[in-house]
């Protein structure tokens, strides 16, 4: 029975040559400490004590960045987080290049955040929030290639204020909103008048029209409810009379 031990030696290191991946794994292959392939996925054979295997998932990793402190261009201080989808996409890379891939990609997208958006100005972070994530994402696109990693996308979650500086904002909008009101005003005054001189000037063009709206206004103030009624009869509308009176 001494053949038993062997046999039972064999098969233990057999079966542990056999490996399975995944279809979203890999395996990087060391032989005797340099890099020899990456396989997968599927089943290989990793030759015990002298090749070492060392598995890397594809797929997409949703990495929350965590809240930043930023002081943009024109000096406010603002907070700010972020999310980042980035995959391997080389596998060798992003064993043999960076030590923790994922965690230095996080510091990186931290530092980068902080950089890109402190040279805008806090109206910009607002309302040019596409624009940034585009930035962000190129920059550390450029910057993970060579760890084997592509940085899909990249989205400013929020921008946080404080509360002087909400309070600033709600101010400001105030007197823009009143700015405006007065301007449409002085607008609505403005065309008003432009058209009160126009009438001014046709009714002086014939007399006649000017005795028709006097009567007009007559008419107008008739259907009121007033028991007295005092209104001045200007000279224009009787002078026709006067003159025919004197023939």
């Amino acid at each position: 029975m001494y053949w038993i031990a062997p046999v039972v030696f064999v098969l233990l290191l057999l079966f542990s040559a056999i490996r399975v991946l995944n279809e979203y794994e890999r395996g990087v292959i060391f032989t005797l400490g340099r890099y020899t392939g990456t396989k997968g996925p599927g089943i290989i054979v990793v030759v015990p004590i002298v090749q070492r295997m060392v598995r890397m998932d594809l797929r997409t990793i949703v990495l929350d960045v965590p809240t930043q402190d930023v002081i943009s261009r024109d000096n406010v201080s603002v907070k700010v987080n972020a999310v980042i989808y980035f995959r391997v996409v080389d596998a060798a890379k992003a064993v043999i290049q960076v030590a923790s891939p994922f965690e230095a990609t996080s510091q990186l997208a931290q530092t980068t955040l902080r950089s890109v958006l402190g040279q805008h100005e806090l109206d910009e972070m607002l309302a040019r929030r596409d624009k940034l994530n585009l930035d962000i994402q190129r920059i550390l696109d450029q910057a993970t290639d060579v760890w084997g990693i592509k940085v899909a996308n990249v989205e400013i979650k929020h921008v946080d204020l404080d509360e002087t500086m909400i309070r600033a904002m709600a101010k400001g909008a105030e007197a823009e909103r009143t700015r405006r009101a007065k301007v449409i005003h002085a607008e609505g005054e403005k065309q008003a008048a432009a058209m009160l001189v126009e009438a001014a000037r046709t009714l002086a063009a014939d007399p006649r029209a000017m005795q028709l709206r006097y009567l007009q206004t007559l008419a107008d103030i008739a259907g009121d409810r007033s028991s007295t009624i005092v209104f001045p009869l200007p000279i224009d509308l009787i002078g026709p009379l006067l003159e025919r009176a004197r023939e």
